[in-house]
């Protein structure tokens, strides 16, 4: 009942214009709002799903290092203690550090992260897969191969290729424990091949080479049951969060397991705080169109006075004649939602299809703006715009309530 009233005086012409300009002015701006801020969500869910698919092709889904220090100790029980686990699909030892790469035929030199691993890697982690020049071959502890990032190869000028020998390249490294106070006494330095190109994202292209992890702890003077970290891969369906707690509780307290996300979290929590920061400045727009909510409503209770005189007589409550002008303001935050959403979903489909928005710089690996629709995103923007304007309405409406009854 109450909804209908609110819209017979909706429709209803008014003896002043502007009362019906600035109510569709209300609903326009609402609608022009909910739409950004459904468009912005989603863009954002594309952007973290892209930079989610990347980054999965490096970190692995848990990662196992020591609470303290850079390497800790894991026996052949405890190996197989956790490849026991049902949750857990591949594990790959790791021997990581700082190393200084030499390319001895063009004398240049960059620092690199390098990654020792074992054969277990191609299955744990993506990067095999991201090789697009030459072979993800690591060779073995006496003739490591190296497989490097897009970045490193430039920097460093190196060639890799099947029909052209490769570049001698050295790799020189900090020996572990080394008790010698000559600087130059406590390097080593073991001579690799490149054997491979990777190219996943910046931040690992520039940095990261992989070689075989027997060499590295070999050049390292580490122990035979010494690592770095371990990297795991789940099985399918698997929840990361539940799986490493579980982990973390096998492992102790002298290990640290981190899911995916926490070894990024600078990046993840960074994404989410100008997703919500975007999000808040729009929410601004939604509160300045409720002003014109309360502009609109305020001059309609004064058309609806004598309207609001009969209902009293009629026996209507100060309750039923307020929920008929806050009915009136939710109808604009309705009808202007609608309209956001409707457009917002429509562009976002479009784009999809079509790419219709292309994205400028030439320096990303897509051309387009993605989009990722999910369902929460629209509960939230419709539940914000209808709190908005329920609560515009409540002014103009607790106002109508109090209407002392004026029949003439």
């Amino acid at each position: 009942m109450y909804l209908q009233f609110a819209w017979r005086y909706f429709k209803a012409k008014k003896t002043t214009n502007a009362i019906n300009i600035i109510a569709w002015v209300t609903v326009a701006v609402i609608a022009f709002a909910t739409a950004c801020q459904l468009l912005v969500l989603t863009v954002f869910n594309g952007f973290e799903g892209l930079v989610k698919s990347l980054y999965s092709s490096f970190y692995t889904d848990i990662k196992v290092i020591p609470a303290n220090g850079k390497t800790f100790f894991l026996t052949d029980s405890q190996l197989q203690q956790i490849q026991q686990q049902p949750y857990i699909a591949k594990l790959s030892l790791i021997a990581e550090e700082k190393a200084l790469l030499q390319n001895n035929a063009g004398e240049t030199q960059t620092v690199i992260n390098l990654k020792g691993v074992d054969e277990a890697f191609e299955q744990t982690s993506g990067v095999a897969a991201s090789t697009y020049k030459g072979h993800f071959n690591l060779g073995t502890a006496d003739q490591a191969g190296l497989v490097i990032g897009s970045g490193v190869q430039n920097k460093a000028g190196i060639t890799v290729s099947e029909s052209i020998p490769s570049d001698s390249l050295t790799l020189i490294l900090p020996k572990k424990n080394s008790a010698n106070n000559d600087p130059l006494e406590s390097l080593s330095e073991g001579n690799v091949k490149a054997t491979g190109v990777f190219s996943i994202q910046q931040e690992f292209d520039d940095n990261y080479a992989i070689t075989n992890l027997a060499f590295v702890k070999a050049q390292m003077g580490m122990s035979a049951n010494e690592y770095s970290a371990v990297e795991i891969r789940l099985k399918e369906n698997s929840t990361i969060q539940d799986k490493a707690q579980l982990l973390q509780s096998l492992m102790g307290n002298n290990y640290q397991v981190k899911t995916r996300y926490q070894q990024n979290m600078s990046l993840y929590n960074t994404m989410q705080l100008e997703k919500w920061a975007i999000y808040a400045v729009l929410t601004l727009i939604l509160i300045i169109a409720a002003f014109n909510m309360v502009s609109a409503l305020t001059m309609l209770v004064l058309e609806k006075q004598k309207d609001i005189s009969v209902l009293q007589s009629m026996g209507a409550s100060t309750r039923a004649i307020q929920k008929i002008f806050l009915w009136e303001g939710l109808l604009l935050g309705i009808i202007g939602a609608g309209l956001g959403i409707l457009l917002a979903t429509s562009i976002s489909l479009l784009q999809l299809k079509f790419k219709i928005i292309p994205l400028h710089g030439g320096s990303f690996l897509i051309n387009y703006f993605p989009v990722k629709m999910l369902w929460r995103d629209y509960v939230l923007v419709s539940t914000t715009a209808l709190l908005i304007s329920f609560a515009a309405a409540w002014f103009p409406a607790r106002k109508a309530s109090r209407q002392a009854i004026l029949l003439k």
